[in-house]
Formats: C-alpha cells, sequence, structure tokens
C-alpha cells in the first residue's frame, strides 16, 4: 500500500471522494482528523470558472469558493468537470496559478483531479463527467492538454463504463496514462448502474494490471473489511471512500485500524451527536447560519442513523430555523 502523487506520498492511500453538496471544507477536515490522508473538493466546472473570470462586472464568482485551497488541506486535490479541452486547460492553470476571480486560496492545491465519472443526467447530458467514457480519445485530449498548460500533477476519476455493453475502463486507463495522468481512481460501476448495489472488482483489478501509474478502488466501501477486501482481491494501490464516510467519518480510523492491525472501538452515541454539533458549527461558521444550518442537516440525519428516536428527532430538526432549536434536539437524543 502506498504511493506518490507527484512529491506529495501517502501512506496507506486513504482518501475521501468528492460529492457535491457532501465534501465541503468543514467535512474534509473531519475526515481528515480520522485519518483521510487526501481529500478531494467538490466538483467545479471548468467552463463556469473561466467565464466567470472573464466577466467585466465586478461581481463575486460563486464557483471561487469550491476550488479554494488552504496549506492546512493539503495533501488536497481540485476536481474540475467539463469536456472542453481548452476550457480544463484554463481552468487548471488558474488554480495552480491562483488567478481566477474571487480567489481566497494560500496555495496552490496538491494535484487537479478530473471528473470522467459523475453519471447524472445534468452533468453527462454536456458531454461531461461519465458521458466521457463513450470518448477515450477525448478524454485523453483533455488531459494531455492540462499536463502540457500545469506543473501540478493531473489525476482523473473514471467508472467501469458507460453501460454494461462498454466496460472500457482498461482502455480508458491506457489511454488516460499515455496523456500524461498520474492516478486513476476507478469507480468499479457503470454510469448505468448509477449507485445501485454491487460493483465490479474484477474492472479494478484489470485496470491495476494494465496501467503503471497508482491505481485507486471505489465503491461500496462502508467498513474495514469492505476497504481490506478490495485491496486483496485487486491489488489496488489505495481505497477512496464516499458514501460511506456519510456519518460515519470515523470509517478512515476504522480502515487505519485494520492495516495497523490495531482494536477498532465504533463511536458511541454520545460521540455521534457530539461531532454532529461540531459539524453543525463548523459549516454555519464558514457559511453564515442560513446556510450552512441547511446543509448541515442532511449531515445529521447521517449522524443520527440508528439511534433511538431519532426518527423523531430529524423531523424537528428539518424544521428547525436556529442552531439552538438543533442542538437542543441533539442533546435530546442522549439524555
Amino acid at each position: 500500500m502506498g504511493f506518490k502523487i507527484g512529491n506529495t506520498e501517502l501512506k496507506y492511500g486513504l482518501m475521501l471522494a468528492p460529492m457535491a453538496g457532501v465534501t465541503d471544507k468543514s467535512f474534509r477536515a473531519i475526515c481528515r482528523s480520522f485519518g483521510a490522508e487526501y481529500t478531494v473538493s467538490e466538483m467545479v466546472s471548468a467552463k463556469a470558472l473561466c467565464y466567470e473570470s472573464r466577466a467585466k462586472k465586478q461581481t463575486a464568482s460563486v464557483t471561487a469558493s469550491l476550488a479554494y485551497v488552504s496549506r492546512e488541506e493539503l495533501p488536497f486535490s481540485v476536481q474540475l468537470f467539463g469536456s472542453e479541452s481548452e476550457f480544463m486547460a484554463e481552468a487548471a492553470k488558474m488554480i495552480e496559478e491562483l488567478s481566477y476571480k474571487g480567489c481566497r486560496a494560500d496555495c496552490p492545491p496538491t494535484a487537479i483531479d478530473v471528473n470522467m465519472g459523475c453519471p447524472m443526467r445534468k452533468i453527462t447530458g454536456n458531454g461531461e463527467g461519465s458521458a466521457l467514457m463513450r470518448q477515450p480519445m477525448l478524454a485523453g485530449k483533455i488531459i494531455e492538454n492540462m499536463v502540457k498548460s500545469i506543473s501540478l500533477p493531473v489525476t482523473v476519476k473514471i467508472r467501469s463504463g458507460w453501460d454494461k455493453d462498454s466496460v472500457n475502463a482498461v482502455e480508458m486507463a491506457k489511454v488516460l496514462e499515455a496523456s500524461g495522468a498520474s492516478l486513476i481512481c476507478v469507480h468499479a460501476r457503470t454510469r448505468e448502474q448509477l449507485y445501485s448495489p454491487g460493483i465490479d472488482l474484477g474492472v479494478i483489478e484489470s485496470v491495476k494490471k494494465a496501467v503503471k501509474i497508482p491505481v485507486v478502488g471505489n465503491g461500496d466501501i462502508y467498513s474495514a473489511a469492505d476497504a481490506m477486501n478490495m485491496i486483496e482481491k485487486t491489488g489496488c494501490d489505495g481505497v477512496m471512500i464516499g458514501r460511506g464516510a456519510e456519518g460515519n467519518p470515523w470509517i478512515f480510523k476504522e480502515i487505519l485500524s485494520a492495516m495497523e492491525g490495531i482494536n477498532y472501538i465504533p463511536p458511541t452515541v454520545e460521540e455521534k451527536i457530539e461531532l454532529a454539533k461540531m459539524q453543525l458549527h463548523e459549516m454555519i461558521a464558514d457559511k453564515g447560519e442560513r446556510v450552512g444550518l441547511a446543509e448541515a442537516k442532511k449531515h445529521i440525519a447521517w449522524y443520527t442513523a440508528g439511534v433511538v428516536g431519532s426518527a423523531k428527532a430529524r423531523a424537528e430538526i428539518m424544521t428547525a430555523t436556529t442552531k439552538e432549536e438543533v442542538e437542543t434536539v441533539l442533546n435530546a437524543l442522549v439524555i
């Protein structure tokens, strides 16, 4: 286990997957505190970043906040999505140079990641995300142009393929490696499968055997046993955890404990509630009470899943209008 991205070494290869509306700054920090070695931003539209930076009006860039990088977050990657190589290269260059409008970053990211795996129709309908699995040559051109434009490593997240009749992850991986990609993460589902249960570990194994750059496995990791099984059966260099970390950032500690042969003790209800409150405070501090409170509610629902009385509590939390109301409901769960 373990590998390098550029000059950055990851001892265990434990990575938090990028998830739109989930892996914001606050949640990434929490996952790092439990052992995530590497995190990735929410998806950033390359075209939006370019257009907002070109705009003559001195308006704040909506996209800029998603591309924010701070030294305390490193190692960290900003993930871009798009299907036009010129916009992808331009956006990557601006992120590296901290030159886009509204930039508050104090350093460049460790790498630029490219999303070629998102299955959502609003993304694939524009030929972006996992739609690029149907166009390996275009995907390669995008990576090649980005690699020529920046000095940062360029990594890529792909799927098994578009559908069951076009599982082409190996072909895609070879093209991406030849185009200069430094790492490939394979979500072992097709776009057609979306997030339905069940992954094909054989796809990750085949990609690992086909390329020389690091290969990270992704999909259906909800426990240390899932992670260790993926590593054992595929030979992947690391694992990327997505939905398995929702409400359970302790999963990184659990996997790390398994790797080091240390006994893992799951969090208590009290610990879950305290972390839910801490994340609520962090999100409000970062985004303001209106937005922070609204966006924290889904995280709180995940933290409290399975807790006695949580169904009633979640209903009350969803209608709460202040953080004090939310905290009162959460505190009642541990009395």
